[in-house]
């Protein structure tokens, strides 16, 4: 079987002016949209998901002791703060490599109005410091039962008229 898929080149032309933003914001220090990226000497990658009742952040902090990270919530803008510490170094010869990167780190996120700042809470597990954010309560969808009823039952209740 033969699939045939349309070949849209703008679409790769705008996937490869991004990949080439990403190249050049994360090797020259970052650009003007995202200060928080370019204030840092790294920034670990985070997964921010939402359901009913919570918005969580995942951020993956490995190597960094939790005594070394900083959550605060300060008019309506979460903000994680940490450093990872440079280790003894590894020398063989004269040969010296390091690909981790080192440093402090800060990373910013507007909050929704419908998180309520006053019920958060952080835990640190393997690496991975997971925030849970819960919603307001005015702001948790409801649901509403619809009663469903025959014609012949709405007709006997309706006002003016003999069953």
């Amino acid at each position: 079987m033969t699939v045939l898929t349309r070949w849209e080149p703008i679409r790769e032309f705008a996937t490869l002016q991004d990949r080439m933003n990403r190249l050049f914001r994360d090797s020259f220090g970052g650009d003007t949209q995202d200060q928080s990226l370019a204030t840092s000497a790294f920034a670990p990658p985070v997964d921010v998901y939402e359901d009913d009742h919570n918005v969580t952040l995942k951020i993956e902090v490995p190597g960094i002791d939790e005594k070394d990270i900083d959550v605060r919530i300060e008019n309506n803008t979460l903000t994680v703060h940490g450093e990872r510490k440079f280790e003894k170094e590894e020398k063989e010869e004269n040969f010296r490599r390091v690909e981790r990167q080192y440093g402090s780190f800060t990373r910013s996120f507007t909050l929704p109005q419908t998180v309520d700042t006053e019920k958060v809470s952080a835990t640190y597990d393997k690496g991975i410091l997971k925030i849970n954010l819960a919603k307001k309560a005015e702001a948790k969808p409801k649901q509403i039962k619809v009663n469903v009823g025959s014609e012949k039952t709405l007709e006997a209740k309706a006002p003016g008229k003999a069953a």
